[in-house]
């Protein structure tokens, strides 16, 4: 069973790096251009300790998400991104 959970982590911290890739790559190709890269909030897709703010009723801000994916823990994507990640939501769900 350690062995499931470790291919888990590493596929799942391959997977942040992944996006937060995406983040800086579209961020440079939009400086670039002369243009502002627009970033959103993308909630449930954040690894526990690693969401950029917001993550819940206890918590103070960034890095204090409890668990992977939690509902009301965000970081921030480039625009159009989110919805297209497994479990991405552009809304907080607190429950």
């Amino acid at each position: 069973m350690k062995h499931v959970k470790a291919t888990s982590l590493v596929v799942a911290g391959a997977l942040t790096a992944a996006v937060a890739a995406t983040a800086f790559s579209a961020d440079a190709e939009a400086k670039k251009k002369g243009a502002e890269q627009v970033n959103e909030r993308c909630y449930g897709v954040a690894k526990a300790g690693a969401n950029d703010c917001a993550a819940g009723p206890g918590t103070s801000c960034q890095g204090t998400s409890k668990v992977d994916g939690q509902k009301n823990a965000y970081i921030y994507v480039p625009a159009g991104t989110c919805e297209k990640l497994v479990g991405g939501s552009l809304e907080a769900d607190d429950a």
